[in-house]
């Protein structure tokens, strides 16, 4: 992925969180000098996995699968003493896939905040992380719904869902509907350890920097 593709990501990200009223916190707005210059708060971002994340997933085309994200808050993974839960902000292209994938660790509400409508699938696993043929029941805004697997699960801005542990889920923006600013509010988040793909796919994106960054993601932090 170009660095290019990755600040017009940003650009469009902030655009739209703008024309939503929601405000990010200052070091969202930090450049590659200003996290050099911040000492024990960079590493605390960088170790709590906080701020800007774009990935293509290693697919070579982002606006076909990928996913622009923005980490507010986390706690550590295995860390007792620290924060139990997360909260990320979501932007969703029309027909943009995030992969299959399920976590272990983790149990989410993926909430479709404003713009268009955000579309999920789901299936059950078996212990080898096979999926299985059986029906899937969520929870939307705490109402039971019952899937075929791989069923479409249409959410309407305001809605949410909640993803149980184990259970594969995937998510685009339905065609003709504008860009969707998705939430995602859990248990602590580790995007290092505890997303489990369907497909062999890297969650990081490769960066060729044909310009300079906009904005350092989290997992570019210096230690």
């Amino acid at each position: 992925m170009k660095r290019s593709q990755v600040n017009a990501a940003l650009r469009r990200a902030m655009e739209l969180l703008q024309s939503n009223c929601w405000s990010l916190p200052v070091w969202a707005h930090w450049t590659a000098q200003d996290y050099a210059r911040a000492g024990d708060a960079a590493r605390y971002l960088r170790d709590h996995q906080m701020g800007w994340d774009v990935t293509d997933f290693g697919s070579g085309d982002f606006s076909r699968r990928g996913l622009t994200l923005f980490c507010l808050r986390n706690g550590v993974q295995g860390d007792p003493r620290d924060k139990p839960y997360a909260e990320k902000l979501l932007i969703v292209g029309e027909g943009q896939e995030t992969p299959t994938h399920l976590h272990r660790v983790k149990m989410e509400d993926i909430i479709n905040r404003a713009g268009g409508v955000l579309v999920l699938e789901f299936a059950h696993a078996d212990a080898a992380g096979a999926p299985i043929d059986a029906p899937v029941t969520v929870l939307v805004d705490g109402v039971a719904r019952t899937l075929a697997p791989w069923g479409k699960l249409r959410l309407l801005p305001g809605e949410s869902v909640t993803v149980e542990r184990g259970v594969y889920h995937r998510f685009y923006g339905e065609l003709g509907g504008g860009l969707v600013l998705a939430g995602e509010v859990s248990q602590v988040n580790d995007d290092r350890r505890d997303n489990y793909f369907l497909e062999p796919l890297g969650r990081f994106a490769d960066i060729e920097d044909d310009e300079p960054p906009l904005r350092l993601l989290w997992n570019e932090i210096a230690a």
